[in-house]
């Protein structure tokens, strides 16, 4: 039992640690691609410490489980992972994982099943808004245009082709190049695939709210995706035309006054993009990106080099 506890131990030093690190740091708004590599490895290492833990914990407490995971191994190995070693809180400990596990499971799917209906009643008002007249070709163009007097473009994922849905409002503010702009950011989006990261920290926050690890990762993930698109749209057009698109689409929204609204991170986006801070050195983000790939390394080295130790 002393395998699995070191693991719960590692998990909770990672939930609690790991999430401190990062938002003390000064590095990760300059490359946001890379502190959301970070963000995913600490995730990970949490979750695959749980997953392993409580694979041990059974194989602890039950001996069917223990025959299936130590089918194969020699008798030196098995004698590290004691048989019936935890006793009864070996069985508790591995169920209270595997209800957390299924828990985890069950806000995924109720993410997945919520970010559904909202696109589908999405594209239902896009529908009604932007109806096909009759005889006209079914387009599957990436850019939806929609009247309105307030500027608003906003990335509609899903279905066999992502869109833009734009309004005649931000057309008539945005310029030509400032509308490209704000398609390659959008596109950043979907080619990234942010969405699936925004599901994945939203059930983990929603179903323990009382992890740190998994709040900050919910926090920081929209944030970063922004950051990261933002990105993309200033290498192909330039900062400043990125930069002046924000303001046009958001400027009368009031994120630029006194009283911030929900877009609140808008100011701070175009702060940033206007202050043109350097990348950091090649030589820095793969050390980074290296080290962080190595934090899930962890829980598998506690778990393996005890049974391999036997072995030498």
């Amino acid at each position: 039992m002393l395998i699995p506890f070191a693991l719960l131990v590692l998990a909770g030093a990672a939930a609690a640690l790991g999430p401190r690190l990062l938002r003390r740091a000064a590095w990760p708004d300059r490359e946001p691609v890379v502190a959301l590599w970070v963000w995913q490895c600490v995730v990970a290492a949490v979750l695959l410490s749980c997953v392993l833990a409580m694979t041990l914990s059974a194989a602890t407490a039950w001996h069917d489980v223990h025959r299936s995971v130590f089918a194969s191994a020699p008798g030196d190995v098995i004698a590290v992972y004691a048989y019936g070693s935890g006793g009864r809180w070996a069985g508790l400990l591995a169920a209270a994982l595997a209800l957390g596990g299924a828990w985890t499971g069950v806000m995924f799917g109720r993410e997945l099943f919520t970010a559904r209906r909202q696109r589908r009643r999405q594209r239902a008002e896009l529908r009604v808004r932007a109806p096909r007249l009759p005889g006209e070709e079914p387009d599957d163009g990436p850019l939806v245009v929609l009247e309105g007097e307030r500027p608003s473009a906003s990335w509609l994922p899903g279905g066999h082709t992502p869109r833009l849905v734009i309004t005649t409002g931000a057309l008539r503010r945005l310029k030509k190049r400032q509308l490209d702009a704000v398609l390659a950011h959008e596109q950043g989006h979907s080619r990234a695939r942010h969405h699936w990261l925004v599901y994945c920290a939203g059930a983990l926050a929603s179903g323990f709210p009382g992890v740190p690890v998994f709040a900050g990762f919910r926090d920081e993930v929209h944030r970063l995706c922004e950051l990261a698109a933002d990105d993309v749209a200033s290498r192909r057009f330039g900062r400043l035309t990125i930069a002046t698109a924000l303001v046009e689409l958001n400027e009368e929204r009031g994120v630029f006054g006194p009283h911030q609204p929900p877009l609140a991170e808008v100011p701070a986006r175009v702060d940033r993009l206007l202050a043109q801070q350097p990348r950091l050195p090649w030589q820095r983000r793969l050390r980074v990106t290296a080290y962080a790939a190595l934090v899930p390394v962890v829980p598998l080295l506690v778990t393996f080099v005890p049974g391999l130790s036997a072995l030498a």
